[in-house]
Parts: C-alpha cells; sequence; structure tokens
C-alpha cells in the first residue's frame, strides 16, 4: 500500500507560491492501479517523485508498506563518474538484490557492448536511456511509477524486448500513471483523480475521473 496522509506541497516561483497539493489524503492499495489526470505545469512530475520518495513533502506523511519503483525513466540514480557496471552492482546492492543477476540482465537488455565498462557521463542520452530502462526492469516492484507514458528510446530492438517484459511485469503489478491527457491512462487504470488547484479528487472509474476534467479544461 501507498498512501499520503494530510501532504502539502509547494514551491515559490520568485513571484508567487505555486501550490502543488493541499492537504491530499489518499491510498493506493496493491492491485487497484491508479490514474492521475493534471494540466501541463500543475505538478504531475512533483507528485510522482514524491511517491517514489525523490522529494519530500512540506507537510504530512507518505506511508510506503510495499516496494515502490523510481520514476520509468528516472536517471538521477546514476553516478556519472563510474561505468555502467559498477552503477548496476552498486544499486543491486541497495534492493539486496543479486548484483551478478542484475549485471547480467542490464547487459543483455540494454546491448551497449563495450561501453558498459565505460564512465556513464561518456554515454549519449539513448545509451543512458536504454540503462536507466533496464536496470528498472532488472529490479522487481509491487508498484510502478509512470509520468505521462511509458518511456521509450529511439532503438527500435530495445523498445521492442524492453516494452515486452514491462507488459508482463505490469499484468502483475499495480501501476500509478500521471498524465495530461485521459488516453494514456487507460492502458493501465481503472479508477483515476483529477488533480485541480492543490486538490485531489478521486473516482471510483476513469469516465467519472475525464468527465470532471474535460469540464474544467
Amino acid at each position: 500500500m501507498l498512501e499520503f496522509d494530510n501532504v502539502s506541497k509547494s514551491f515559490w516561483t520568485g513571484r508567487q507560491r505555486k501550490v502543488i497539493l493541499d492537504q491530499a489524503s489518499f491510498r493506493v492499495e496493491l492491485g487497484n492501479s491508479l490514474g492521475i489526470l493534471a494540466p501541463n505545469g500543475t505538478g504531475k512530475t512533483t507528485i510522482i517523485n514524491m511517491m517514489s520518495g525523490l522529494e519530500k513533502p512540506d507537510e504530512g506523511e507518505i506511508r510506503r508498506s510495499c516496494r515502490v519503483s523510481f520514476p520509468l525513466g528516472f536517471m538521477g540514480g546514476l553516478v556519472s563518474k563510474h561505468t555502467a557496471r559498477e552503477n548496476v552492482r552498486f544499486i543491486a546492492k541497495l534492493y539486496g538484490l543479486d548484483p551478478d543477476y542484475v549485471e547480467a540482465f542490464c547487459r543483455w537488455l540494454c546491448g551497449i557492448d563495450e561501453y558498459f565498462e565505460m564512465p556513464v557521463g561518456t554515454f549519449s542520452a539513448g545509451m543512458k536511456s536504454r540503462l536507466s530502462f533496464s536496470l528498472l526492469l532488472a529490479l522487481d516492484f509491487d508498484i510502478y511509477l509512470i509520468d505521462e507514458g511509458m518511456p521509450s528510446t529511439t532503438d527500435v530492438t530495445f523498445n521492442r524486448k524492453a516494452g515486452g517484459i514491462l507488459r508482463d511485469r505490469l499484468e502483475k503489478a499495480t501501476v500509478i500513471v500521471v498524465s495530461h491527457q485521459a488516453k494514456t491512462l487507460e492502458k493501465f487504470c481503472r479508477s483515476a483523480a483529477v488533480l485541480r488547484n492543490g486538490r485531489l479528487h478521486m473516482f471510483d472509474t476513469l469516465e467519472e475521473a475525464k468527465a470532471l476534467y474535460d469540464y474544467e479544461t
């Protein structure tokens, strides 16, 4: 279970305070995937980052009683001066997994050959994305966090392999996806919420959430 208890979050933009969440309380039970509809610029990525633990709330508490992924496509956990091999083995140890397995899986999936022994800071953006995505799929989570749809790279072969593995994972896992388009949520979620002015309006169905979202936009 992932639970927000009276969580508030805001930023100072230089001119005014931008409210992302205002005393929001909700929970996501395993097996009940959730979609969050919100216009661009309202704090979708911030909410996803708080769910994963990358950002802290100003007030309130976020409780995680299961394994929650980092956002799909997030590359902040990779240390540029270390090689891909060093990065994946270190992160495997953090999650209590077999470093040999995680290294072998990432080598096979990302397919960057000799670059796996080179510092990540020398990688192109596409290579970093492939390594990050491979690492996420090497780990096993109960809840997967998706920001604005599925990540992808320009490598067709990688996308085919990674996409197939991810689809298999998501059939068994719970998904939380945030997007400004209801169409993105349709693939994953039955229940949904609408983010408006720091308030999260929860609905049992995506159709109900979409009705409010379309009305106010």
